[in-house]
């Protein structure tokens, strides 16, 4: 069956996202430029346009255009960490070290474990995050290639692995599971801590349209770190 001008446009708008070549914030084309494009009535890319906006993915803004999406963290029970503005906020300093990067196929057990059908690359990053000289998580992440393909080249020299998502991806959708654990002999030896010593991990996965992101698992010293948060019986307040 013939694809429709409309689907047709929204793949393409979809396909820019998903690739990275439109990132959170980037204004699309104007709906003129869209309509030459295309050839197409306004009516059609317009229609295009608040469906995409319904589904979360772009922003419309009147008189100023169309713009992709930047994820909101309040969108989760948990807001999505960054360390680097957690740091700015509160007055102290950070820094991330990428201890492993490596970009390799996944594991048959991995496939079972992330609900995916298909194999596929990813690219397995492992970084250690300090406040003031502390280190405070233990970071080990996969990145699912097919859903972001530019993170091929990106080595993480200057922002860590979940801030450099948080500005170049959007997601809609998000899961976190908070568990207690024991810290094992590397977790220990990155957060300079006793191997057993209690702690919190939070394990998280974010999603785009039914594919999925990244898969990471967060670990945090016991004693140095707490998660907080106020809640109305409607949702959070």
């Amino acid at each position: 069956m013939p694809q429709t001008i409309a689907a047709r446009i929204e793949a393409d708008i979809e396909a820019q996202i998903l690739s990275g070549t439109w990132p959170p914030g980037s204004r699309l084309p104007y709906e003129h430029v869209m309509m030459e494009q295309y050839r197409c009535s306004r009516m059609t890319v317009s229609k295009v346009l608040t469906g995409m906006s319904a589904r979360g993915l772009i922003v419309r803004r009147r008189r100023a255009g169309s713009f992709v999406a930047i994820p909101n963290a309040d969108r989760a029970v948990l807001q999505i960490e960054d360390f680097a503005q957690q740091a700015l906020h509160s007055g102290q300093s950070y820094r991330h070290a990428i201890h492993h990067r490596s970009l390799r196929a996944l594991r048959r057990g991995e496939l079972t474990a992330l609900g995916l059908a298909t194999s596929g690359q990813v690219l397995e990053v492992h970084c250690r995050h300090e406040l003031d000289g502390i280190p405070v998580a233990w970071e080990e992440r996969l990145i699912l290639v097919d859903a972001v393909p530019a993170i091929i080249d990106e080595m993480f020299l200057s922002i860590p692995p979940g801030t450099w998502l948080l500005q170049h991806v959007p997601w809609n959708k998000a899961e976190h599971v908070i568990s207690a654990v024991n810290a094992s002999p590397q977790q220990a030896r990155q957060l300079s801590i006793e191997e057993g010593a209690a702690c919190l991990e939070l394990h998280r996965r974010t999603w785009l349209l039914g594919s999925l992101v990244t898969d990471v698992s967060l670990t945090y010293p016991g004693s140095r770190y707490r998660f907080s948060g106020c809640f109305s019986p409607g949702g959070p307040a």
